[in-house]
């Protein structure tokens, strides 16, 4: 068995994701999911990948956790192409961050993202709710409600997550979530 940390890290310090146009940005987290910009940095460097000085954007959004989300921009077009997929993934959808939410914040955010006309994806997995956004940079946002008898569930997946996984590994890919409505998506 893995020797794990003597004590884990206390919460997510920042997510960075790089994104084209800073105030679109801003409109999308600020304005619409109503998520605060609080801090904006303007910086230049000697960029490596480049060869030269570059100047960069890179502002904060903060969460309730003391957390942030982070984004980058640059005054040069060759690095912000260097930092994008050549060829995005054909699925995107396991590729995001998720929140959680309560149930009332759940609701407004889904609220605020039907009257800015975007587009919305609710799936009920069992063991939480969740509502899925993407932002104008294609940063899939998701964001989750907990079940009321959320510490059960999580109690039955710590004391089998290992066995779970050693099942899965050998090849048994039966599904181990009855919490999930049949169909449900």
């Amino acid at each position: 068995m893995a020797t794990l940390l003597t004590r884990p890290p206390e919460r997510l310090h920042h997510h960075a994701y790089v994104v084209k146009d800073q105030e679109k940005n801003r409109v999308f987290f600020e304005d619409i999911l109503g998520i605060p910009l609080t801090a904006t940095w303007c910086e230049k460097h000697f960029n490596q990948w480049v060869g030269r000085e570059v100047a960069f954007c890179h502002t904060f959004y903060s969460l309730g956790d003391g957390g942030a989300l982070a984004f980058f921009s640059f005054a040069d077009e060759e690095v912000y192409r260097k930092t994008q997929a050549e060829k995005p993934a054909d699925i995107r959808n396991f590729d995001h961050i998720s929140f959680k939410v309560d149930e009332s914040t759940f609701s407004e955010l889904t609220g605020r993202i039907e009257a800015a006309g975007l587009a919305l994806r609710i799936a009920d997995h069992g063991y939480c709710k969740s509502m899925y956004c993407e932002s104008p940079d294609g940063l899939i946002m998701e964001f989750t409600v907990d079940p009321p008898h959320a510490a059960d569930i999580d109690a039955i997946r710590r004391a089998d997550a290992h066995r779970e996984l050693a099942r899965w590994m050998a090849g048994d890919h039966r599904t181990n979530n009855d919490l999930r409505a049949p169909g449900a998506a």
